[in-house]
Order: structure tokens, then C-alpha cells, then sequence
């Protein structure tokens, strides 16, 4: 059998960020966690009073307190609000796409993001810019060779503002000398890319003047882990010479042990997946079950008592999911978001809010005594 055709990524053309017209500016996106409250119905306080009630009880009992959020908890200004419930340690463990960490670097960066995909792809450009998927290549290629994932990788970057490459001939060295170690294929990857793109050996220096305004990078300086879970190919990242699949996935695996080791902890303790439709259930009903599967060998009880928070703009299907899940003739059903989070025990409550309204209210009831 013949390989299958395939794309020529290596010689996609890619452009300076300075020349994408960009949409969005931190300066003037970023909301103040002080800031007055923007209006929400009654609904949703009384459900965020009770978000904040159960996120005090599994802070006393030291259980896991997961933010999963999508893209545009960043896009919508939201990061000072996470920041500050990860400094006063209402939120314990932060888990987002990869989209989420590109707006987060960019703006942290280059100070804006966004761009209009209905244009850029009629011309070629969409996502072809060159410091975003360079940079973020980079993080996950070394941080594979210290056994990092995703988001500790990039965190790290923004955080120390640069990152140290290791010599060519010392990764060779080492792949040489020891060909089943267990860091030896993120080696051979990033030796290839110095080999490749030419990245210089040494303290590879990236000053990053946003960086107050970075998520992935506060994360990395409180030591709280952060995950990423992307896909092959969703990512502007994948629209670059650099492109590797192998170091993403390799990242993107080694998160999601560390999104586990979190679930684990989850007895009476609390989910807000904030925004996110496909990433957060996906992944957190495969981690549930992989976490019930080694409790049950070791003849431990299932993951119990725990709160599900689930905020989208949508109207839920007009279901009450409290109800559980609705019949497969209902087009209710067929929210992943809902649905999933119904079917993983605990008990889960859905909200019709915006994202950021949510975090803001639930930030500034949080702080009461």
C-alpha cells in the first residue's frame, strides 16, 4: 500500500504579528476583579451563592476545586478575575484548550490577540504568524526534555521570560548514551527542530511585557497546575514549519495525568467548566473513569459528592437538568456540555450566564466573609 499524499507544512509561508490586524487589546479588555457587577437574573446568584458556599467546604476539606474554561474567558478579559481566585486558593487546578493558552500568550506577548478568520483564510493568512506557534514550539519542545506538559511548558516561558535550549551535541550525547530513557523521544524532537530551524543553544531570552495579564503565567509562578488539552490540527499552532504533532500530543499527555491526579482529589469537592462545550466534558468523563477504574482495583469507593457547575450562554436545550438527562428524541440531548456533566455523578447545576459575569460574581461573593 501507498503513504498517503500529504501537505507540505514546512513550507507554509508565516508573517510578523506586528503585521495581523488584530482585534482585541489587553489594555483595554482586561476587567478590574473590583470593578462594579455587570447585572444577572436571580437565578443565577442563587446558583453562584451556592457555587461559592461548596467551593468554602472543599477548601476546608482540601479537596480539588477544578476551573476547566474555553477560549474566550481569555478573549472576554476574564484572566485578572482567575488570577485572583487562584492567589486566594478558591480554585486549585485550571484546565483549558489550546486556544485558551494562545489568546493567553499573545496578549501576554505582544499585548493584543484575534483575528478575523472569515478573512485570513480567503488570503492564506489565518494563523500563519510566526511568533506564536515559534514561541509556543519552542516551550513544549524544551519542556519535553524536563518531562513538562502544556501548560507548566508555557507557563514557565512566560513566567521566567525565556527558556534554556541545551546544545545539540549534548542532546545527541544523551540520546546516544542512554536510547531508552523515558525523555529520549522529546530529545530527538528537540534537536531536530534546533537542527532545523536553527534555535541557538542556550538562555533563549523572550521578555513578555503583558505578562501581568497571563493566566498560563501566574499559574506557573503560584506553582498551581494548569492543563492543557488541545487537538492535532485545531490550533493555529499546527499553520507553521515548526509544526509538531509529536511534541503537542506529548505535552497534551503528560496534562492529562496531572488533570487526573486532580479529579482524584475530587471528593466533595467542585467542577466549573466555564465556556467550554466539547474540551471540559470530553476529557473529564475519560479522567473520572480512569480515576474510578484504580480506585475500584485497590477496592476504594468511586469519586462521590461532588459539585458540577456548568456555564454557557446557551439556554441548556430549555431542560432542567436537574431532571438528569432528557430523552434522545429531545434536542437537549445532544448539548455535550450538558449532558456529559449530567452522567458523572455528584450533582451538577447549569447555568445560562455569561462567562465572565459568572467569575466576576462568583469572585466577589467568594471574598465575603
Amino acid at each position: 500500500m501507498k503513504p498517503y499524499a500529504q501537505l507540505d507544512i514546512g513550507k507554509v509561508k508565516v508573517f510578523p504579528l506586528v503585521s495581523r490586524r488584530s482585534l482585541s487589546e489587553v489594555n483595554a479588555l482586561m476587567v478590574d476583579p473590583e470593578a462594579p457587577l455587570q447585572p444577572i437574573s436571580e437565578n443565577s446568584s442563587a446558583r453562584i451563592r451556592d457555587c461559592a458556599d461548596k467551593i468554602r467546604e472543599a477548601i476546608k476539606r482540601r479537596a480539588a476545586v477544578m476551573l476547566i474554561y474555553g477560549a474566550h474567558l481569555v478573549k472576554n478579559g476574564a484572566s485578572l478575575i482567575v488570577q485572583e481566585l487562584i492567589r486566594s486558593g478558591a480554585v486549585n487546578h485550571l484546565a483549558t484548550n489550546g486556544a485558551g493558552t494562545i489568546h493567553d500568550w499573545e496578549f501576554a506577548w505582544f499585548g493584543q490577540s484575534t483575528e478575523s478568520v472569515a478573512d485570513n483564510v480567503l488570503t492564506g493568512t489565518f494563523g500563519t504568524w510566526d511568533e506564536t506557534s515559534r514561541n509556543i514550539h519552542i516551550a513544549l519542545l524544551a519542556g519535553g526534555t524536563r518531562g513538562e506538559g502544556y501548560g507548566q511548558s508555557l507557563g514557565r516561558l512566560i513566567h521566567e521570560e525565556g527558556v534554556e535550549i541545551p546544545p545539540a551535541a549534548e542532546l545527541s550525547k544523551l540520546i546516544v548514551n542512554d536510547p531508552n530513557h523515558p525523555l529520549t523521544a522529546a530529545r530527538a524532537e528537540l534537536l531536530a527542530a534546533i537542527n532545523d530551524h536553527r534555535l541557538p543553544s542556550g538562555w533563549y531570552a523572550l521578555p513578555h511585557r503583558w505578562k501581568g495579564s497571563s493566566i498560563l503565567g501566574e499559574a506557573a509562578r503560584l506553582n498551581v497546575p494548569l492543563t492543557v488539552h488541545p487537538g492535532i490540527g485545531y490550533d493555529i499552532i499546527s499553520n507553521h514549519p515548526m509544526f509538531n504533532g509529536g511534541a503537542i500530543g506529548r505535552a497534551a499527555g503528560i496534562d492529562f495525568k496531572v488533570f487526573g491526579a486532580a479529579v482524584s482529589n475530587l471528593d466533595g469537592g467542585v467542577v466549573l467548566s466555564v465556556g467550554s462545550a466539547i474540551m471540559g466534558p470530553q476529557v473529564f468523563e475519560k479522567s473520572l473513569s480512569c480515576v474510578n477504574n484504580l480506585r475500584i482495583q485497590r477496592g476504594e469507593p468511586i469519586i462521590r459528592d461532588h459539585s458540577i457547575y456548568v456555564v454557557d450562554l446557551q439556554d441548556g436545550g430549555n431542560w432542567d437538568w436537574t431532571r438528569g438527562e432528557p430523552p434522545k428524541d429531545n434536542p437537549a440531548y445532544y448539548l455535550r456540555f450538558c449532558k456529559s456533566f449530567s452522567r458523572m455523578g455528584g450533582a451538577m447545576h447549569y447555568l445560562q450566564c455569561d462567562n465572565l459575569a459568572f467569575l466576576h460574581h462568583l469572585y466577589q461573593e467568594l471574598k465575603k466573609p
